[in-house]
């Protein structure tokens, strides 16, 4: 079985992005009891245009059986798995080809699109593994909502989107707040004490849950 996962560029100011990161740590190979689980590891540019482009020239290079498409949030604690991908594009700050989003449509599809992905599964291996993870109904309307959505409009199988905290190696987040607007404007500090390390491992967990939904 193989599984495409992608994260994020760094953006605005900063120069690490959480969600990239953890999935560069993700090893090449996972064991299964019976298989071999092939992890593609593939960067996005965080832009609205070429993000999405470049998801779907991997998912068409790769042919993968599951998609997991990864970014950093940076009002939340939690590793939060998205359930719904909004028809809408809107930032508050430019992406990183100087584009600002205002409320336009991504596709001309329907307003809500729904997760292909085991994330309740998910959710309660990782906190069984003891990492703090939740559901999440709101991915934002900034490129990792249109990453999110574009996963489920050009790929046919098991697809979805989880974000993890914005997490640095030293000090806080300067960005990452766009998928949580009605959050404080100051950097959530409170990360569990959890490193890179330890989201790649949680993220190890969530592809090991896709691999068995597969089978």
């Amino acid at each position: 079985m193989r599984i495409l996962i992608t994260g994020f560029e760094p953006f605005g100011n900063d120069t690490e992005n959480a969600s990239w990161e953890a999935v560069s740590r993700l090893p090449e190979q996972i064991s299964l009891a019976d298989a071999q689980l092939v992890i593609e590891r593939r960067l996005l540019p965080v832009e609205f245009g070429r993000g999405p482009a470049m998801l779907g020239q991997a998912i068409e290079s790769i042919a993968p059986d599951a998609v997991i498409c990864v970014g950093e949030a940076g009002g939340r604690c939690d590793i939060t798995p998205e359930m719904r991908a909004q028809n809408s594009a809107r930032a508050s700050i430019a992406d990183n080809s100087g584009h600002i989003a205002t409320g336009e449509k991504l596709d001309c599809g329907p307003h809500t699109l729904h997760s292909r992905l085991p994330n309740g599964h998910i959710v309660e291996a990782l906190v069984a593994g003891g990492y703090p993870a939740s559901l999440s109904d709101d991915a934002g309307q900034y490129v990792c909502n249109a990453v999110f959505r574009s996963s489920l409009t050009q790929f046919a199988g098991p697809a979805g989107f989880i974000h993890v905290p914005a997490l640095r190696s030293s000090g806080v987040a300067s960005v990452g707040r766009e998928t949580d607007a009605n959050m404080p404007h100051e950097p959530k500090t409170d990360r569990h004490n959890l490193d890179f390390d330890d989201l790649a491992q949680a993220l190890e967990i969530a592809c090991r849950v896709v691999a068995q939904h597969l089978r």
